[in-house]
């Protein structure tokens, strides 16, 4: 026996076993890849006899899983002389498999996005509401549950930054900025709570590390501006005004900023 219907055989011999597990699309292509190398090997008359037996096993084991009993509304059978009609059935349910495969996952996916939507939002309603030791533990059993969402551990760390969490909005925003650094929303957001923590060189290099990436956005030179104000570095907080200005004409915010930066300039001539 060639060493390709050798492992034919073995193939065949892994089925039942693969059934037991439930594992549907492979019991599915371990036969048809196994039928593929029958099909084209020439075979003695007992090996044909022994392949015969061998493939009508495996086609009842796999006609007899619940998935595909679920999804395969056709007759899973075999004779002896068949194989290529089965080969060309066993095509077709695994397409029908693998379909039914790819919307169970997309449903688990939307199932997944759900639960950390309702996270978020149960975990913002508690701090709104005062509840801050529930707050920060529904969002810490969420990142636990899901550790490498580093944009729900970002949308977590904003939720802190409005509630005034500082310390765990910084903790949370740098956290999932290290690991997903193309973030960039996120880089704005560490900045200002690090500035409302007075941790003023820090807040800057996030700030500049945002602005790398966003140069046409007027809100992040205003937030620049503000760290600049709390830093009482007027020089400074002047050109953030003017460039969120150069971006935004009409940004009143940013004009009263600059206004107030020049005056304490002003003040130390």
């Amino acid at each position: 026996m060639s060493a390709e219907l050798a492992n034919a055989r073995r193939q065949l011999g892994q089925i039942s076993s693969l059934a037991k597990q439930d594992k549907a699309m492979p019991a599915v292509q371990a036969l048809q890849s196994a039928l593929a190398v029958i099909l084209r090997q020439p075979l003695m008359k007992a090996e044909r006899v022994e392949f015969s037996e061998m493939i009508a096993t495996a086609v009842a084991v796999i006609a007899n899983m619940p998935r595909v009993r679920q999804h395969y509304a056709l007759a899973l059978t075999y004779e002896p002389g068949q194989g290529k009609a089965l080969y060309e059935q066993l095509a077709n349910l695994l397409s029908v498999l693998q379909e039914a495969e790819m919307e169970s996952a997309q449903e688990r996916m939307r199932e997944v996005e759900e639960r950390k939507r309702n996270g978020l939002a149960k975990a913002a309603d508690e701090l709104a509401k005062g509840q801050v030791v529930a707050g920060k533990a529904t969002l810490a059993m969420l990142v636990r549950e899901y550790p490498v969402d580093f944009i729900l551990r970002g949308r977590a760390g904003e939720i802190l930054l409005k509630a005034g969490l500082y310390e765990e909005a910084v903790e949370y925003l740098t956290a999932a900025i290290d690991g997903q650094p193309d973030m960039l929303f996120l880089y704005s957001a560490a900045g200002i709570a690090l500035r409302k923590l007075g941790k003023f060189d820090v807040a800057e290099s996030y700030f500049l590390r945002g602005s790398q990436y966003l140069r046409n956005e007027p809100n992040l030179y205003f937030n620049i501006g503000r760290l600049y104000i709390d830093w009482q570095k007027w020089d400074k907080a002047i050109m953030a005004a003017k460039a969120a200005l150069q971006l935004k004409p009409d940004f009143e915010e940013a004009r009263k900023m600059l206004e107030y930066a020049e005056k304490q300039k002003d003040k130390l001539v």
